[in-house]
């Protein structure tokens, strides 16, 4: 069990600085599915293993000048407030109910992100960025 928890935190951990996201997205379902947890505990490991894995991101995004502190700041305390909300109504939901919850929220956010990263031009360069001619 302890290879497959190590498996999961390092994939999820890759994930989680390689495309931004919480690793949520694989944590979750790694622990429901590999390990057999409910619903429930699956998240709330989930939120605890993810903060760790934040701040060392962070810390390397930061370093390199990737962080917009203005908007980090602010969107972290509505975050806050908002994971306390959501926590608590997670506690009133049935395990089968929130996994289903889950399962639509992933499927819908990958279709908006999907749509929204269609074809885009492609800048032309000026013979400035071309090189010699």
């Amino acid at each position: 069990m302890t290879i497959a928890l190590l498996a999961i935190g390092l994939f999820a951990g890759t994930l989680a600085a390689l495309l931004g996201v919480g690793g949520g997205i694989v944590y979750v379902p790694g622990l429901v599915v590999i390990l057999g947890l409910s619903q429930h505990v699956a998240q709330g490991t989930s939120l605890a293993v993810i903060a760790p894995t934040a701040l060392i991101a962070t810390i390397v995004h930061h370093r390199g000048g990737r962080v917009m502190w203005p908007i980090a700041i602010p969107v972290s305390i509505g975050a806050a407030v908002g994971a306390y909300v959501g926590a608590s109504f997670a506690l009133t939901l049935e395990g089968p109910v929130l996994e289903k919850m889950f399962a639509v929220v992933l499927a819908a956010l990958s279709v908006l992100m999907w749509v929204k990263a269609g074809p885009r031009e492609q800048p032309t360069a000026t013979p400035q960025e071309s090189g010699p001619q």
